[in-house]
Protein backbone atom coordinates (compact mmCIF):
# COMPACT_ATOMS: atom_id res chain seq x y z
CA UNK A 1 0.00 0.00 0.00
CA UNK A 2 2.85 2.38 0.82
CA UNK A 3 4.41 1.98 -2.63
CA UNK A 4 1.05 2.34 -4.35
CA UNK A 5 0.32 5.54 -2.42
CA UNK A 6 3.67 7.07 -3.38
CA UNK A 7 3.23 6.23 -7.05
CA UNK A 8 -0.31 7.63 -7.08
CA UNK A 9 0.86 10.84 -5.45
CA UNK A 10 3.69 11.22 -7.97
CA UNK A 11 1.39 10.86 -10.98
CA UNK A 12 -1.14 13.24 -9.43
CA UNK A 13 1.47 15.94 -8.89
CA UNK A 14 3.16 15.33 -12.25
CA UNK A 15 0.13 16.68 -14.06
CA UNK A 16 -0.31 19.72 -11.81
CA UNK A 17 2.14 22.02 -13.55
CA UNK A 18 3.35 22.87 -17.03
CA UNK A 19 6.50 24.67 -18.11
CA UNK A 20 5.90 28.09 -19.67
CA UNK A 21 6.65 28.18 -23.43
CA UNK A 22 7.13 24.41 -23.89
CA UNK A 23 4.03 23.11 -22.07
CA UNK A 24 5.96 20.13 -20.71
CA UNK A 25 4.44 18.49 -17.63
CA UNK A 26 6.70 18.83 -14.63
CA UNK A 27 6.87 17.69 -11.03
CA UNK A 28 6.78 20.48 -8.45
CA UNK A 29 6.45 19.57 -4.79
CA UNK A 30 7.24 23.03 -3.41
CA UNK A 31 5.24 26.26 -3.77
CA UNK A 32 6.91 28.69 -6.19
CA UNK A 33 6.51 31.36 -3.52
CA UNK A 34 8.77 29.32 -1.23
CA UNK A 35 11.37 28.94 -3.97
CA UNK A 36 11.28 32.68 -4.60
CA UNK A 37 11.68 33.43 -0.90
CA UNK A 38 14.63 31.06 -0.70
CA UNK A 39 16.14 32.68 -3.80
CA UNK A 40 15.91 36.18 -2.38
CA UNK A 41 17.37 35.12 0.94
CA UNK A 42 20.24 33.12 -0.53
CA UNK A 43 21.06 35.86 -3.03
CA UNK A 44 21.37 38.39 -0.25
CA UNK A 45 23.71 36.05 1.60
CA UNK A 46 25.75 35.45 -1.55
CA UNK A 47 26.22 39.17 -2.18
CA UNK A 48 27.23 39.73 1.43
CA UNK A 49 29.82 36.97 1.29
CA UNK A 50 31.18 38.12 -2.08
CA UNK A 51 30.90 41.90 -1.76
CA UNK A 52 34.66 42.24 -2.31
CA UNK A 53 34.25 40.73 -5.77
CA UNK A 54 31.23 42.72 -6.90
CA UNK A 55 31.96 45.02 -9.82
CA UNK A 56 30.11 48.23 -9.00
CA UNK A 57 30.67 50.37 -12.08
CA UNK A 58 31.99 50.38 -15.64
CA UNK A 59 30.93 49.49 -19.15
CA UNK A 60 30.72 45.76 -18.38
CA UNK A 61 28.38 46.36 -15.44
CA UNK A 62 26.25 48.65 -17.58
CA UNK A 63 26.05 45.98 -20.27
CA UNK A 64 25.01 43.24 -17.82
CA UNK A 65 22.26 45.42 -16.37
CA UNK A 66 21.10 46.59 -19.80
CA UNK A 67 20.85 43.08 -21.25
CA UNK A 68 19.25 41.74 -18.08
CA UNK A 69 16.59 44.43 -17.93
CA UNK A 70 15.72 43.97 -21.62
CA UNK A 71 15.30 40.23 -21.18
CA UNK A 72 13.31 40.69 -17.96
CA UNK A 73 10.96 43.04 -19.82
CA UNK A 74 10.63 40.48 -22.64
CA UNK A 75 9.85 37.73 -20.13
CA UNK A 76 7.14 39.85 -18.55
CA UNK A 77 5.69 40.66 -21.97
CA UNK A 78 5.69 37.03 -23.10
CA UNK A 79 4.10 35.73 -19.91
CA UNK A 80 1.47 38.48 -19.84
CA UNK A 81 0.53 37.79 -23.46
CA UNK A 82 0.05 34.14 -22.55
CA UNK A 83 -1.96 34.74 -19.40
CA UNK A 84 0.96 33.90 -17.10
CA UNK A 85 1.94 37.36 -15.91
CA UNK A 86 1.34 36.47 -12.26
CA UNK A 87 4.24 34.02 -12.50
CA UNK A 88 6.73 36.88 -12.15
CA UNK A 89 4.58 39.33 -10.18
CA UNK A 90 6.73 38.85 -7.09
CA UNK A 91 10.07 38.86 -8.93
CA UNK A 92 12.53 41.56 -7.90
CA UNK A 93 14.94 41.63 -10.80
CA UNK A 94 18.58 42.38 -10.03
CA UNK A 95 21.69 41.89 -12.15
CA UNK A 96 25.22 41.85 -10.77
CA UNK A 97 28.65 41.29 -12.26
CA UNK A 98 31.11 39.36 -10.09
CA UNK A 99 34.87 39.50 -10.60
CA UNK A 100 36.00 35.94 -11.32
CA UNK A 101 38.00 35.64 -14.52
CA UNK A 102 38.33 31.86 -14.22
CA UNK A 103 34.58 31.17 -14.18
CA UNK A 104 32.71 31.34 -17.50
CA UNK A 105 29.25 31.15 -16.02
CA UNK A 106 26.09 32.96 -14.93
CA UNK A 107 23.02 31.98 -12.94
CA UNK A 108 19.55 33.17 -11.97
CA UNK A 109 17.88 32.34 -8.69
CA UNK A 110 14.10 32.05 -8.36
CA UNK A 111 12.85 35.59 -7.84
CA UNK A 112 14.94 37.14 -10.61
CA UNK A 113 18.33 37.53 -8.92
CA UNK A 114 21.09 37.15 -11.52
CA UNK A 115 24.88 36.94 -11.35
CA UNK A 116 27.28 37.02 -14.29
CA UNK A 117 30.97 36.20 -13.79
CA UNK A 118 33.61 38.23 -15.60
CA UNK A 119 35.15 35.04 -16.98
CA UNK A 120 32.12 34.65 -19.22
CA UNK A 121 32.49 37.98 -21.04
CA UNK A 122 35.48 37.07 -23.25
CA UNK A 123 33.35 34.24 -24.66
CA UNK A 124 30.09 36.15 -25.03
CA UNK A 125 32.05 38.98 -26.75
CA UNK A 126 28.97 41.15 -27.30
CA UNK A 127 25.58 42.10 -25.89
CA UNK A 128 23.92 39.52 -28.11
CA UNK A 129 26.30 36.82 -26.89
CA UNK A 130 25.59 37.79 -23.29
CA UNK A 131 21.86 37.72 -24.04
CA UNK A 132 22.20 34.06 -25.07
CA UNK A 133 23.46 33.14 -21.61
CA UNK A 134 21.27 35.46 -19.57
CA UNK A 135 18.18 34.42 -21.53
CA UNK A 136 19.04 30.80 -20.82
CA UNK A 137 19.65 31.30 -17.10
CA UNK A 138 16.53 33.40 -16.65
CA UNK A 139 14.58 30.72 -18.51
CA UNK A 140 15.64 28.21 -15.84
CA UNK A 141 13.94 30.36 -13.22
CA UNK A 142 10.83 31.00 -15.33
CA UNK A 143 10.49 27.28 -16.02
CA UNK A 144 10.76 26.49 -12.28
CA UNK A 145 13.64 24.13 -12.99
CA UNK A 146 15.07 24.72 -9.51
CA UNK A 147 11.78 23.61 -7.98
CA UNK A 148 11.71 20.60 -10.27
CA UNK A 149 15.26 19.58 -9.38
CA UNK A 150 14.56 19.90 -5.66
CA UNK A 151 11.34 17.92 -6.07
CA UNK A 152 13.18 15.16 -7.90
CA UNK A 153 15.77 15.00 -5.14
CA UNK A 154 13.12 14.95 -2.44
CA UNK A 155 11.19 12.25 -4.25
CA UNK A 156 14.32 10.17 -4.75
CA UNK A 157 15.15 10.44 -1.05
CA UNK A 158 11.59 9.74 0.06
CA UNK A 159 11.37 6.69 -2.18
CA UNK A 160 14.69 5.42 -0.85
CA UNK A 161 13.52 5.84 2.75
CA UNK A 162 10.34 3.91 2.00
CA UNK A 163 12.36 1.18 0.34
CA UNK A 164 14.77 1.13 3.28
CA UNK A 165 11.87 0.48 5.65
CA UNK A 166 10.53 -2.24 3.40
CA UNK A 167 13.90 -4.02 3.25
CA UNK A 168 15.07 -3.42 6.82
CA UNK A 169 14.90 -7.13 7.56
CA UNK A 170 16.82 -8.12 4.44
CA UNK A 171 20.36 -9.41 4.45
CA UNK A 172 22.67 -6.40 5.13
CA UNK A 173 24.99 -7.22 2.23
CA UNK A 174 22.12 -7.54 -0.24
CA UNK A 175 20.59 -4.38 1.16
CA UNK A 176 23.81 -2.36 0.73
CA UNK A 177 24.26 -3.53 -2.84
CA UNK A 178 20.67 -2.75 -3.64
CA UNK A 179 20.76 0.69 -2.03
CA UNK A 180 23.94 1.54 -3.94
CA UNK A 181 22.29 0.39 -7.13
CA UNK A 182 19.29 2.60 -6.44
CA UNK A 183 21.54 5.59 -5.96
CA UNK A 184 23.51 5.03 -9.16
CA UNK A 185 20.43 4.05 -11.11
CA UNK A 186 18.57 7.15 -9.98
CA UNK A 187 21.49 9.37 -10.91
CA UNK A 188 22.18 7.93 -14.35
CA UNK A 189 18.69 6.80 -15.23
CA UNK A 190 16.57 9.75 -14.08
CA UNK A 191 18.25 12.82 -12.66
CA UNK A 192 21.04 13.43 -15.18
CA UNK A 193 19.06 12.83 -18.38
CA UNK A 194 16.19 14.91 -17.02
CA UNK A 195 18.59 17.72 -16.19
CA UNK A 196 19.84 17.65 -19.78
CA UNK A 197 16.21 18.01 -20.85
CA UNK A 198 15.93 21.06 -18.63
CA UNK A 199 19.07 22.56 -20.16
CA UNK A 200 17.77 22.10 -23.70
CA UNK A 201 14.40 23.48 -22.64
CA UNK A 202 16.04 26.59 -21.17
CA UNK A 203 18.02 27.02 -24.40
CA UNK A 204 14.82 27.18 -26.46
CA UNK A 205 13.02 29.44 -24.00
CA UNK A 206 16.07 31.66 -23.83
CA UNK A 207 16.05 32.08 -27.60
CA UNK A 208 12.50 33.41 -27.49
CA UNK A 209 13.28 35.77 -24.62
CA UNK A 210 16.42 37.17 -26.26
CA UNK A 211 14.58 37.57 -29.57
CA UNK A 212 11.79 39.54 -27.92
CA UNK A 213 14.44 41.66 -26.19
CA UNK A 214 15.83 42.64 -29.59
CA UNK A 215 18.80 40.26 -29.87
CA UNK A 216 19.30 38.05 -32.92
CA UNK A 217 18.81 34.36 -31.96
CA UNK A 218 21.38 33.39 -34.61
CA UNK A 219 24.04 34.63 -32.20
CA UNK A 220 23.36 31.59 -30.01
CA UNK A 221 25.06 29.19 -32.40
CA UNK A 222 28.22 31.30 -32.63
CA UNK A 223 28.32 31.64 -28.85
CA UNK A 224 28.15 27.90 -28.21
CA UNK A 225 30.77 27.29 -30.84
CA UNK A 226 33.05 29.70 -28.97
CA UNK A 227 32.20 27.94 -25.71
CA UNK A 228 33.14 24.63 -27.29
CA UNK A 229 36.46 26.07 -28.44
CA UNK A 230 37.10 27.57 -25.01
CA UNK A 231 36.63 24.16 -23.40
CA UNK A 232 39.48 22.81 -25.52
CA UNK A 233 37.53 19.66 -26.28
CA UNK A 234 37.68 18.63 -22.60
CA UNK A 235 33.93 18.34 -22.04
CA UNK A 236 32.83 15.12 -20.27
CA UNK A 237 30.95 12.44 -22.22
CA UNK A 238 27.42 13.71 -22.75
CA UNK A 239 25.74 10.75 -21.06
CA UNK A 240 27.62 11.62 -17.85
CA UNK A 241 27.01 15.36 -18.07
CA UNK A 242 24.09 17.42 -16.81
CA UNK A 243 24.60 19.74 -19.78
CA UNK A 244 24.36 18.92 -23.48
CA UNK A 245 27.72 19.12 -25.25
CA UNK A 246 28.39 22.53 -26.75
CA UNK A 247 28.40 21.06 -30.27
CA UNK A 248 25.03 19.34 -29.79
CA UNK A 249 23.69 22.46 -28.18
CA UNK A 250 24.66 24.55 -31.19
CA UNK A 251 23.01 22.05 -33.54
CA UNK A 252 19.78 21.94 -31.52
CA UNK A 253 19.64 25.72 -31.33
CA UNK A 254 20.20 26.03 -35.07
CA UNK A 255 17.14 23.85 -35.62
CA UNK A 256 15.01 25.99 -33.28
CA UNK A 257 16.10 29.40 -34.61
CA UNK A 258 13.31 29.64 -37.25
CA UNK A 259 10.72 29.42 -34.45
CA UNK A 260 12.53 31.97 -32.30
CA UNK A 261 12.85 34.39 -35.21
CA UNK A 262 9.08 34.77 -35.20
CA UNK A 263 9.55 36.72 -31.97
CA UNK A 264 12.55 38.76 -33.10
CA UNK A 265 12.08 42.51 -32.89
CA UNK A 266 15.19 44.20 -34.26
CA UNK A 267 16.22 47.29 -32.31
Amino acid sequence: MRKFGIVALVFLLWGCSEVAVTGRKQLKLLPDSMMTEMGLSNYSTYLSENKGNLVSAGTQVDMVKRVGNKIAAAVGQYLTQNGLGSQVSNYKWEFNLVKDDTTANAWCMPGGKVVVYTGLLPITQSEAGLAVVMGHEIAHAIASHGNERMSQGMLAQFGTVALDIATAKSDPKIKNIFMTSVGVGTQLGVLLPFSRLQESEADKMGLIFMAMAGYDPNESVAFWQRMSNASGGMEPPQFLSTHPSSDKRAADLQAYIPEAMKYYVKQ
